[in-house]
């Protein structure tokens, strides 16, 4: 956030910049200003507060004789200042509840389905984390002996995801084996958070008597296999059309988005890097990160608006819009903030929590 306090004419200059260059892409003058904002205010006034604001650093002139457009500190002090988050239509709201309902087979789907709405309601890229092995508890677990020490592990989690793998064990596994040994997994791990299930059947080796403490320990050696690394999975949808934002048409640039997007880590940075500062209050609104706010994701042109979403109370993960700079982010920001707590409903009835 900018410490200086812009003047209410300076604001008002700020704001129809930012506005104009949102919908054109093209450096706005002083004159589109006063006429197309009804200012009252002649051009030459415009042009003097446009001269201010650039030496501020909140506008810069891409060329001598252009107009200008707003830097990432405008851009910053539009949206802690001077943007209204605008509601999301009727027409939007119906089109989230419908298409996000008909997904509750499993929280893939469904997870699937809310990236693809973000990016069909944004015409940007829609993002959304899964939550992680952490935030998800085991229902069901399946063990299925097959020939030469292997067994088949059928993990399923209250948010209906279902894991499959093939392991190998040290000591093979009897059919009738398979069956005593799955339902002692589900007797004492249903319930534990997938990321846990080891250390979980640790601590309870103790109190085993014998009979139980052989199926225990043929528990951990097949458990041992289930990954547990802490971060969910993440669905992107139309990655394609920011070939369609003039930002994104010189192909270095475009290929250098395309490769932030292919690696999980920064992107998951990305959508948590606006929440950084945020007071308790404000934990479940959108934020933005603009430009080279997000210095570690290593570009300067992109944006993000985010929102976390909700399961039992607990924040699971993040849903999330990139783009330009230049993005709509009084409209985008309401679109991100309505899905984010449709998403969070949704995910909690399918986890048995609403």
């Amino acid at each position: 956030m900018n410490a200086q306090k812009l003047s209410d004419r300076e604001e008002l200059v700020l704001q129809a910049v930012v506005h104009s260059f949102i919908t054109s892409a093209e450096p706005v003058g002083s004159r589109t200003v006063a006429k197309r904002f009804s200012l009252d205010i002649s051009p030459a006034t415009v042009r003097n507060v446009m001269a201010d604001l650039e030496e501020a650093g909140f506008l810069q002139q891409l060329h001598t004789s252009s107009g200008r457009v707003p830097t990432d500190v405008g851009y910053r002090y539009y949206v802690d200042f001077l943007m209204r988050i605008q509601r999301v239509t009727l027409t939007e709201r119906t089109q989230v509840e419908g298409e996000l309902s008909s997904k509750l087979d499993d929280a893939d789907s469904l997870l699937r389905q809310t990236s693809h709405l973000l990016a069909l309601l944004s015409h940007q890229t829609g993002i959304v984390e899964a939550p992680s092995l952490g935030d998800a508890e085991i229902r069901q677990i399946e063990i299925t002996a097959l020939e030469g020490g292997r067994v088949v592990v059928l993990l399923a989690d209250n948010f209906g995801r279902v894991r499959t793998m093939v392991v190998s064990i040290d000591t093979p596994l009897q059919h009738d084996d398979a069956r005593k040994l799955t339902a002692f997994l589900n007797d004492n791990l249903r319930g534990v958070s997938v990321d846990r299930v080891v250390s979980a059947m640790h601590g309870k080796l103790e109190s085993f008597a014998d009979s139980q403490r052989r199926l225990a320990e043929q528990a951990v050696q097949v458990l041992n296999f289930i990954p547990v690394n802490s971060g969910g999975p993440l669905f992107l949808d139309g990655a394609t059309q920011l070939f369609e934002q003039p930002e994104f048409r010189d192909v270095d640039r475009a290929r250098e988005v395309f490769g932030l997007l292919e690696e999980r880590d920064r992107v998951v940075d990305l959508l948590r890097s606006g929440t950084l500062g945020l007071e308790d209050g404000d934990s479940e609104r959108s934020s933005v990160v603009i430009g080279k706010e997000a210095s570690e994701s290593g570009m300067s042109e992109i944006s993000v608006v985010s929102a976390p979403y909700k399961v039992d109370g607990k924040t699971v993960g993040r849903v999330g819009v990139l783009g330009p700079r230049r993005m709509p982010y009084s409209r985008l920001s309401g679109v991100v903030e309505y899905t984010a707590g449709m998403l969070g409903r949704l995910m909690s009835r399918l986890a048995g929590n609403g």
